[in-house]
């Protein structure tokens, strides 16, 4: 949530944050500013709502200079409105603040302020943050920030600025992300790659705890109580027009459509043509742990949940080890039972959700092994496991994910395959395989990409496209497709949905079908394919209207449905895989339909940063 850029260089600070920001917006936010020095002064522009404004009210008061910070907020404490929003700053508005997270103990801090004398502005937990620094400021920035820290609890990362120290940017996190970008005589700070790819693929990760001072000509990083740390550079590979819609009307339909080379990619390197084996090599557990392990748990947030619970079905099938399931959101807060020999499965595309990472913290505590499946190289959630394999499904913009979601089942695919071998409790020619059956999903992902035809139409009609409420309905390896297709309905079109276990139908939701409402039905060939027939014959008794998905040849499912999405025929375990992608897609065009913004739907921001 919330999105960071800032600058220091030779070029116009004010660009190259706006085209940052703009490319942060899939974070989620309600207001935006962007604050500059030169020539000895601090000057600034907020405005409500979209970037558009800001970029409007910046044409008719540009602003220019060679240092700077820019914010889009998206509010916590404080009402939205410009006084609220970013940057903040000290009373004498000589240091500018940007901060992403929740400073806790904020109202203490701001009641010492004030016994101080110091006046509010704002509303807001940040602003404390400003003042702080001005209390300790003594002309070096830098040293400023960092005493400040000291007198902080909470999460947060942050951009500084003062009129005094034109050469110098100071970036510091803890629990929220925030990255350092180094190119040629200039520096960039950001809550994201994408923001500073256009202008360098050099970049640090900043660790909880640790300040960092960006000059013209290089840099300096110190935890809070100022020990010097040493960070390795890393470079991005992703493509810069990754972070572009290259044609397409938003991200989100772009990123269905890549999906095909996504899964390629996570395949890549990990399994050949004609191979027998799964090779993880960024796994950094050893043979020997792997095989004592007792219990699994996979822990993870919305749609990383459902690839986790496509991953807890496909462990437990091909490795036969018990798989505990849990929301990184309540295990933190329940007192989780941790045996010896546990190993933590995390999935998170950004690798920053809060929750996700206290859960991680909270297994380590407690002796487990961690080995995440995360998006992001370099992220907060890899760097605190033990083991990663990495999703390669570069950058996701659109909120609503749909890459990354059949990025991770398929490495939960690959997981389970190399967890089975290593194990002993599979053949070589049965990974063989299995492997052959992962290798055939691009191809159809991309006939699904093709035959688009029905499911446009059917996000045309009046039926689907003005319900009020939707049930999505599978079962076995598909019950977690019924629960994503349902959030990626809701997400984006604000229709109300709710996915269900189909053999749960009966025990409630049943009351629920009348002729207006919409049931998608999973029924593609496999074992549960019979039941699915007669779970949707109770529905159409009922006048509930069917839209199901199918397995392509199959004609007898026409007598029971009201319209069809094929797939091609594929393996029941990995089928979740093909089938979100028509789920993806009737939900994209039916919020499309309605006028909805697909990319950044209300209230929803692409990575929870804080609690």
């Amino acid at each position: 949530m919330c999105g960071i850029v800032g600058y220091i260089g030779s070029k116009n600070a004010v660009e190259v944050i706006l085209a940052g920001l703009h490319r942060l917006e899939y974070r989620g936010y309600d207001s935006a500013g962007v604050a500059v020095v030169r020539d000895g002064n601090l000057e600034w522009v907020k405005s409500l709502g979209k970037l558009t404004a800001l970029d409007k009210k910046l044409e008719e008061k540009p602003l220019n200079g060679p240092l700077g910070i820019g914010h889009t907020r998206w509010a916590t404490h404080g009402v939205p409105s410009e006084t609220n929003s970013h940057p903040h700053f000290d009373m004498q508005m000589e240091i500018a603040v940007v901060h992403n997270g929740i400073i806790e103990n904020y109202q203490e801090l701001r009641e010492q302020l004030q016994k101080e004398g110091v006046t509010f502005r704002s509303q807001t937990d940040t602003e404390t943050i400003a003042h702080l620094v001005r209390k300790y400021y003594k002309g070096d920035l830098f040293r400023a920030v960092q005493r400040a820290l000291q007198d902080v609890t909470g999460a947060y990362a942050i951009g500084v600025v003062c009129k005094h120290n034109p050469d110098v940017l100071v970036a510091a996190r803890h629990g929220s992300p925030l990255i350092v970008g180094l190119g040629d005589q200039e520096g960039f700070i950001a809550s994201d790659v994408p923001a500073i790819m256009k202008y360098t693929r050099k970049v640090l990760y900043l660790d909880n705890g640790q300040v960092c001072e960006i000059r013209r000509d290089g840099y300096r990083v110190e935890d809070i109580q100022g020990k010097p740390v040493t960070l390795t550079l890393q470079h991005v590979d992703w493509d810069d027009a990754a972070a572009e819609k290259e044609g397409y009307p938003h991200f989100m339909l772009k990123e269905i459509n890549q999906q095909p080379d996504v899964i390629r990619n996570t395949l890549r390197g990990r399994v050949e043509e004609g191979s027998d084996q799964v090779i993880l090599r960024d796994m950094n557990i050893s043979e020997e742990e792997l095989k004592a392990f007792e219990k699994i748990v996979i822990v993870a947030c919305g749609t990383a949940w459902h690839a986790g619970m496509v991953g807890k079905y496909l462990i437990e099938k091909f490795a036969r080890t018990p798989v505990e399931l849990d929301l990184a959101s309540e295990y933190r807060y329940r007192d989780p039972i941790v045996p010896k020999n546990t190993l933590m499965i995390p999935v998170s595309q950004s690798g920053e959700t809060a929750d996700t990472l206290e859960a991680i913290r909270i297994a380590k505590k407690r002796g487990a092994k961690v080995a995440s499946i995360v998006n992001v190289v370099g992220s907060s959630v890899a760097r605190e496991s033990h083991g990663v394999i990495y999703q390669q499904a570069g950058p996701e913009i659109g909120v609503a994910s749909t890459k990354a979601y059949t990025s991770q089942c398929t490495a939960f695919a690959l997981f389970a395959i190399w967890l089975a071998e290593t194990r002993g409790l599979m053949s070589k020619s049965q990974a063989k395989e299995l492997i052959a059956y992962l290798r055939e999903i691009p191809e159809k992902i991309q006939w699904v990409l093709d035959n688009q035809e029905d499911i446009v139409r059917c996000a045309k009609d009046p039926k689907y496209l003005e319900a009020e409420s939707a049930l999505y309905l599978g079962r076995s390896f598909n019950f977690p497709s019924a629960l994503e297709g349902a959030l990626k309905l809701k997400e984006i079109s604000y229709i109300h949905a709710e996915g269900y276990a189909a053999g749960e139908m009966k025990h409630g939701p049943i009351a629920l079908v009348t002729d207006k409402l919409p049931v998608v039905c999973i029924a593609v060939q496999g074992d549960t394919y019979d039941k699915m027939v007669s779970n949707i014959q109770e529905i159409r008794a009922r006048k509930g209207i069917v839209l199901t998905v199918a397995t392509l040849g199959d004609e007898d499912i026409r007598a029971h449905s009201h319209d069809i999405f094929y797939v091609p025929p594929c393996y029941e375990p990995f089928s979740p895989i093909v089938v979100a992608v028509p789920l993806q897609l009737f939900a994209y065009y039916v919020a499309a339909n309605r006028g909805c913004d697909v990319d950044q739907p209300r209230n929803l921001a692409k990575s929870v940063t804080v609690e």
